[in-house]
């Protein structure tokens, strides 16, 4: 087993979901001045390790999505795959992370870049202090071996609350739940044909002609909803089907006049627009937690487009759904997509991916990558983003093909050997 896989199995004993990664901020900046580097911390708590007079600068986030038992994780391999036992893996960016602690052993001059709370809306990359004097960055959160990132999607989050009318209950009650849905990432894995729990439950619920008294489904903004349950009152008796468990329960005094599950089932969730020339979704949102708390029903979706104005059209559209049900709505957490764009740094980057590896193409992804907001900060940078085949991330299926976190590793090595050749 490489020392990169060494690592990382040190690095899922320490605690780094989002917004609780201050562990793995105090691990990796005393690895780094272990390592004769110079470390700084910015008000977000980035980290840029630094030595010499870098020409390079190498970018991960170190928070994770924590799903099921995460943050308590039981690597194991199986069929050349490194998983974990029934909850997320955390190789989403975790395996980045690594690889650049195997650098800071062989002491390379290298600007490294961690970013903070990237999971919940690029938060750090969004607010990075940091003077680089580098001019590439490579981004190390990509996840197709082979592929080298040149655009990814923008997105925002849309929040919508309204409050809710009761009324008397006169039917009975049932507790109707579909769990263990496998789940997935809610840009990468969205054209997947994942089922949704919240979608699929609604859908039963409205078909069923039910009132609902409660209901709570997903787990991330950016995960598809794998988990939802809902509280329910009719005057027709509710059966069990599929995955869908219905149990009859002591019944309610009131319901809820609303027609949440119609709202919900007729929510336009999934991809909205196929992008042929990327081969890729162009716009898609996830209709990602739904919770009723005081009265006070708050629906989360999270939408990305391969562009900003398909980005505010398709948000505009859809708070307009929301406002026409009697919410309020609130947009938060923007993001910037990013342009491809083919330069002599992407050029080299795919050059090498084909002459170690033996295959290469330029593309683009359906999610959020740093590359777009770090693009901003940093305008005059050349980026471009790799990384070794991880499947399922920000699920509980989630997985790294362990022989390719050697081969990325090797092109990494040579594309940083070409950059101080130039």
């Amino acid at each position: 087993m490489s020392k990169i896989i060494d690592h990382f199995k040190t690095i899922v004993t320490i605690p780094r979901c989002s917004s609780n990664a201050s562990k793995l901020k105090d691990f990796l900046v005393e690895f780094g001045e272990q390592h004769g580097y110079k470390v700084q911390v910015d008000k977000l708590e980035n980290i840029l390790i630094t030595k010499g007079t870098p020409k390079l600068c190498l970018q991960a986030h170190y928070d994770m999505v924590c799903m099921g038992k995460a943050p308590n994780i039981e690597v194991y391999e199986e069929n050349g795959w490194l998983k974990a036992l029934d909850s997320s893996l955390g190789a989403d960016n975790g395996m980045a992370i690594a690889m650049m602690m195997v650098l800071m052993e062989e002491g390379l001059e290298l600007e490294f870049l961690f970013t903070s709370d990237e999971e919940i809306g690029l938060i750090g990359a969004g607010g990075v202090e940091f003077v680089l004097n580098s001019k590439h960055m490579l981004n190390l959160d990509s996840e197709e071996e082979g592929e080298v990132c040149i655009g990814c999607a923008g997105g925002v989050d849309i929040k919508a609350i309204k409050k809710l009318t009761k009324n008397t209950n006169q039917s009975d009650c049932y507790e109707v739940s579909l769990s263990g849905l496998v789940g997935g990432h809610s840009g990468v894995d969205i054209d997947k044909n994942i089922p949704n729990a919240i979608t699929e439950l609604s859908k039963f619920l409205q078909e069923n002609k039910a009132k609902i008294v409660d209901f709570s489904g997903g787990e991330r903004i950016n995960s598809i909803p794998a988990n939802a349950k809902a509280i329910i009152a009719s005057n027709i008796e509710i059966h069990s089907r599929e995955q869908i468990i219905a149990t009859k329960i002591t019944k309610s005094k009131f319901v809820y006049s609303d027609d949440i599950a119609t709202l919900i089932a007729d929510f336009s969730n999934g991809v909205l627009e196929y992008n042929d020339e990327l081969k890729l979704p162009n716009i898609s949102q996830n209709l990602a937690i739904v919770s009723i708390k005081n009265d006070i029903l708050t629906i989360d979706v999270s939408i990305r487009a391969m562009s900003m104005a398909d980005l505010d059209k398709t948000s505009k559209e859809t708070a307009e759904y929301f406002r026409n049900h009697g919410f309020d709505v609130d947009k938060r957490d923007k993001y910037p997509a990013w342009k491809p764009e083919i330069n002599d740094f992407t050029k080299l980057v795919d050059e090498t991916m084909r002459e170690v590896i033996g295959k290469s193409k330029l593309g683009a992804i359906h999610a959020g990558l740093e590359c777009g907001v770090l693009k901003q900060r940093y305008p005059d940078m050349l980026f471009a983003s790799i990384g070794p085949t991880i499947l399922y991330p920000h699920s509980t299926r989630e997985m790294v093909d362990i022989e390719s976190v050697d081969r990325v590793f090797e092109v990494l090595k040579d594309v940083i050997g070409k950059i101080y050749l130039l």
